[in-house]
């Protein structure tokens, strides 16, 4: 039989993005009730830091305070009483230590302390899974854009051939994307600060304004300059580092997406995924995958950012609309991440299909170039309106690029196959892709 907690336990069914992730695991109901608890042991502890609670106390707090002990499918249907999981769970916790421990347990803090507390642990401890990821790929693409420095392929602007590009320089974007996501996280990660205040944000009941320090301390968070119960900055820069980062993978899964197709074949993932009715895909499951999670992210961080009109001392919605989104984000991020840095490990490269696609318009990916060179020998004007009716003629198969502007006496004498060579023209990208490169 099901148990209730399996029975009513969100597993990921409809979200294989990030379904068996790291970080699934790190945001999951037992992950967060451990961050509550050890929100509520890092006071205790502090407290007696500063000679306000007896160190025996404390130990027996912290000893107290692992998530396995407790219920979760309780806590979560006793916390529709008071809006938050925390009464329910301080009255666990004072249950579970000594009777002449438990006036220090919760002492002098409210509710939303504690929450903001384990909401900044539980993302900490999630950042820290995104950051290892997003570092594995960006060390994977630096490899992929140093291979592939010279490897020529068709640039493409509004879905149509546009000049020559290379693939290193295509991966050294993606690269410079993923380093940004990844500096946005490492510095979002090392500014999530701890919350406390109590009733209204004054600590009127916390003793010592050093407990806030201590309390830093013990959870290994940022000290804030204030309580932030309405002030809160901390989830809307955690809302924009995390949309930033699915956005700039779903740049990369995008963009494997296109050059995957059966007809482009350009890359494709090193596992494809199957297909229920037909046997022969291998469909790219993981670029698809981040994809759905980049288009997704954007929704949940505004209402993150909505939060921010929160009233009072302490608001009634703004704070509780934050837990579930924020978590979400955190999910998708974090399967994301791990995705991305198992595609781009994987991905399979093909020059051979990328020069192939070069020579489809017989020579005029290099339009631009041809105008300017022409342009030297009869005018900038003149060379712009024979390229275009010879363009007409190339797409009508009269000719390549090269043969017909041949059959002009005042082009022939030109090295046409060299001037109409995809490879010999990719402007500064070797330079660009270096230069992409040298950043860490």
């Amino acid at each position: 039989m099901t148990s209730d907690e399996e029975r009513y336990a969100d597993g990921g069914l409809l979200s294989p993005g990030w379904a068996g992730s790291r970080v699934e695991t790190a945001v999951s109901d037992l992950a967060y009730v451990q961050a509550l608890l050890d929100a509520e042991a890092a006071l205790t502890r502090a407290q007696a830091a500063l000679g306000e609670a007896p160190a025996d106390a404390a130990s027996a707090v912290t000893e107290a305070a692992r998530a396995e002990a407790f219920d979760m499918r309780s806590l979560a249907l006793r916390a529709r009483a008071a809006g938050n999981p925390v009464p329910a769970l301080v009255s666990d916790l004072k249950a579970a230590v000594p009777e002449r421990h438990r006036e220090f347990v919760h002492r002098g803090t409210t509710s939303q302390d504690i929450v903001d507390t384990a909401t900044m642990l539980v993302a900490a401890r999630a950042l820290d899974l995104v950051h290892a990821d997003l570092s594995r790929t960006e060390a994977s693409l630096g490899t992929l854009a140093a291979a592939h420095r010279d490897t020529v392929m068709a640039g493409r602007t509004l879905t149509q051939h546009a000049v020559p590009t290379t693939f290193g320089l295509k991966a050294a974007g993606w690269r410079s994307l993923v380093l940004d996501a990844r500096d946005r996280v490492r510095s979002v990660r090392a500014s999530l600060p701890a919350q406390l205040g109590g009733a209204a944000g004054t600590l009127a009941a916390l003793g010592s304004p050093g407990v806030v320090a201590a309390f830093a301390r013990e959870t290994g968070l940022a000290e804030p300059a204030l309580p932030w119960h309405t002030l809160r900055t901390p989830v809307a820069d955690l809302a924009g580092a995390l949309a930033f980062t699915t956005g700039a993978l779903g740049k990369l899964a995008v963009d494997v997406l296109t050059l995957s197709r059966t007809e482009i074949a350009e890359l494709a993932e090193g596992t494809g995924g199957g297909s229920s009715a037909m046997p022969h895909k291998a469909n790219p499951v993981r670029a698809t995958l981040i994809a759905a999670g980049a288009r997704q992210a954007p929704a949940l961080a505004s209402v993150l950012y909505g939060s921010l009109v929160a009233e009072d001392e302490r608001p009634p919605g703004a704070w509780h609309a934050e837990w579930q989104p924020l978590r979400d984000l955190l999910r998708i991020v974090g399967g994301a991440a791990e995705n991305a840095a198992a595609l781009v490990r994987e991905l399979r490269v093909d020059p051979d299909a990328m020069r192939r696609h070069l020579d489809l318009t017989d020579g005029l990916i290099v339009s631009e170039r041809l105008t300017a060179e022409l342009g030297a020998i009869v005018g900038r004007a003149r060379a712009k309106e024979a390229l275009t009716s010879l363009a007409t003629r190339v797409r009508t198969g009269e000719g390549t690029l090269a043969q017909l502007l041949a059959e002009q006496p005042e082009f022939k004498h030109l090295d046409l196959d060299a001037l109409t060579d995809p490879s010999r023209y990719t402007g500064a990208a070797a330079v660009l892709t270096d230069r992409a490169l040298e950043r860490r």
